[in-house]
């Protein structure tokens, strides 16, 4: 038996392929003895000198595709590897060596995700396609290409228990599941997004584990503390005497990802339920090990913190800042829902969906930066108004906001057609990084129910309670008739319904949704001053009426956009002392594009009046189209009157004069 220093390996922990076998190490401070069991061989590995507790050795004549499980001490029931990289039959079953080098890559001249000019894209393998496999996925990723959409945020993937599930009940941190495919299957998912110039970020659950076939404390005491949880388990333990193995477990986790699978990033699940009172906070040591993994690569780190801690993103000596790159923004979320439809129970108690709401969290990221929050009876989030549009992701739509309606219905069935395309410019065009929910693109039927399939009817019932008491916040879904009706998550319709009808993306409505979501990612990505407004300063903006606001983004050469932003009836403005929506010097507005073109499903738009007196639309009133969004740009009367001759020769050419 070869010692672990007589070994190259890559991960301080796991099963590597090398030279002349397979090499095993675990950290096991609980356990006297622990073998290795393939088949009806049974080898014994070596407790390292010291007291760390862990066990080595290289077994001969074991390569890629050997299952094998651990016996510890001398009990009978064997245990799969806690560092599993693959769980073929599951969480209870085998583990399966692994061998990562064997894949060929393609991507090599990829250069990772960027903080700058990202579209995210909510992504949940089981789900996105009928079949609900990475290589099912793989053949539609062009479909995001077309949209305009350059950066995936993949729902957990590391392996959980049953036959579906969101992901967030995952308890082997590195084995891809198999429930999506093989390794290599996430591996070539991974190459053909680089390939088409598309990057894919992890979301990773590193702040408790799923209920069900969760080995660790097998062996070790040390995973998990015993005097703090939180609210989906047992608290992960990183600060206390025995946690350096801990933190090595999960330093080697944001390694594997990143080197194995070439992932551009994570997105780390409710990180204000990872504690830590160490010197250096788990977090900061993460982001450090992420960036220093991909190497010249540029990784993209971006963090869901319900309690809104804006040293997430601010550097290592800045207010013991973590380094990470973007904060999920739900201050957004709930103003927009709630300005589009009216409902203000539970947490969006504390938001009113006006204008100046939309506005500010445009202007300045959180909405809550340390005012008092009545829903919580404290103190919310805190300071933000230094950080860049960049640190913050904007979203109408995501897993959790979809499911929190009782039936899983997506945001557009609540409100008006016009209303959601307004929002959707909104949403688009803000300096923000923006992110879509998988089918938001088109407009998706298919609901997002919360799903899971656990093993044993008490860990069903113990979620279809659980369930409950979370819809029971809303006062009219916690009503004993709504709660009859909740989906159980554990019934297989509660799957089988959430996932994308792919044949409605190219008719009728959905066609005309895809269109709009094309254009205004066009945009974004192509206008030569919206594409560069990620920097404090390039905006400004206004309350204009009840529903109405604007927005100004200015250029280099006077060559400033105007976004119009109205969410309810038409707006006349006899009078209009607003300075940001008058055209620059020698110039007049002219429209890129409005929500309410008929080519997106709207009523028409009137363009404002460019020839002489700015906007000026019959008895000298200015009028904002009810629930849309209009976007303007500043040109020249010489600039606009060739467009328009233009225009003409093209509506001639279309009536065949």
């Amino acid at each position: 038996m070869e010692s672990r220093l007589n070994i190259a390996r890559r991960l301080p922990v796991g099963v590597e392929v090398v030279e002349g076998g397979t090499h095993f190490r675990v950290w096991a401070p609980r356990r006297k003895q622990l073998a290795v069991v393939i088949d009806d061989r049974e080898t014994a590995l070596a407790r390292e000198p010291g007291d760390a507790g862990y066990f080595s050795g290289l077994v001969p004549r074991v390569a890629a595709g050997a299952r094998y499980r651990f016996r510890l001490d001398d009990e009978a029931d064997l245990r799969p590897d806690p560092v599993s990289r693959y769980q073929p039959e599951g969480v209870h079953g085998p583990s399966q060596v692994i061998d990562p080098s064997a894949f060929s890559w393609s991507d090599s001249q990829w250069k990772g995700v960027p903080t700058f000019g990202q579209v995210l894209y909510e992504m949940h393998i089981g789900t996105w396609t009928p079949q609900g496999t990475w290589d099912a996925a793989s053949k539609k990723l062009e479909h995001l290409v077309d949209v305009g959409i350059n950066c995936i945020e993949m729902m957990p993937v590391n392996e959980f228990s049953g036959r579906w599930n969101w992901g967030y009940d995952g308890v082997f941190q590195f084995a891809a599941t198999r429930a999506y495919g093989t390794p290599d299957d996430l591996r070539r998912f991974v190459d053909r997004a680089h390939q088409l110039g598309i990057g894919v970020i992890l979301d990773v659950v590193y702040n408790h584990f799923g209920p069900d076939g969760n080995y660790l404390p097998d062996f070790s005491d040390h995973y998990f503390c015993t005097d703090k949880a939180n609210d989906w388990g047992q608290q992960v333990n990183f600060d206390d005497a025995h946690s350096a193995p801990t933190r090595e477990f999960f330093l080697a986790n944001v390694r594997l990802w990143i080197e194995e699978y070439h992932f551009d990033g994570f997105r780390f699940d409710a990180t204000q339920a990872i504690f830590d009172d160490s010197p250096k906070h788990i977090l900061r040591e993460l982001t450090e090990q992420a960036r220093k993994s991909a190497g010249s690569r540029a990784v993209y780190l971006v963090n869901e913190n319900e309690p809104q801690h804006t040293n997430l993103v601010r550097p290592p000596e800045v207010d013991h800042g973590i380094g990470m790159d973007a904060l999920w923004n739900d201050d957004f979320h709930h103003s927009a829902r709630v300005a589009l439809t009216g409902r203000r129970d539970a947490y969006f108690t504390d938001y009113a969906g006006t204008p100046q709401e939309l506005l500010s969290a445009i202007k300045h990221g959180y909405l809550y930066q340390g005012q008092r929050y009545r829903w919580q009876g404290k103190r919310r989030g805190t300071p933000g108004l230094d950080l860049p549009p960049t640190a913050f992701v904007n979203y109408i739509q995501n897993h959790d906001q979809i499911a929190n309606y009782a039936h899983g219905e997506r945001l557009h069935r609540h409100t008006s057609p016009a209303q959601i395309r307004a929002m959707t410019a909104l949403l688009l065009l803000a300096p923000q990084t923006p992110m879509l929910f998988q089918g938001q693109e088109w407009g998706a039927t298919a609901r997002f129910n919360f799903f899971n399939d656990m093993r044993t009817p008490a860990q069903r019932k113990k979620f279809e309670v659980g369930r409950k008491q979370e819809m029971g916040q809303f006062p009219t879904v916690g009503s004993p008739e709504m709660l009859d009706r909740l989906l159980n998550p554990s019934a297989e319709s509660s799957f089988t319904s959430s996932k994308l009808d792919w044949a409605e993306r190219d008719c009728g409505y959905h066609k005309m949704v895809v269109d709009l979501h094309r254009d205004l990612l066009r945009l974004r990505r192509e206008d030569k001053v919206i594409g560069r407004t990620q920097k404090r300063g390039d905006i400004d903006g206004a309350v204009v009426g009840p529903w109405a606001f604007i927005l100004r983004f200015f250029g280099t050469h006077g060559d400033d956009r105007l976004l119009l932003i109205n969410l309810y009836a038409d707006l006349y403005l006899d009078i209009c002392p607003e300075p940001l929506m008058a055209a620059p010097l020698g110039k007049v507005w002219t429209t890129l594009l409005s929500s309410e073109d008929p080519k997106y499903g709207g009523n028409g738009h009137i363009p404002p009046e460019t020839r002489g007196e700015a906007w000026r639309l019959g008895g000298e009133n200015w009028r904002l189209i009810s629930r849309c969004t209009t976007v303007l740009k500043a040109a020249t009367p010489a600039e606009v009157a060739a467009e328009e001759a233009i225009k003409a020769r093209e509506l001639a050419r279309h009536r065949g004069e």
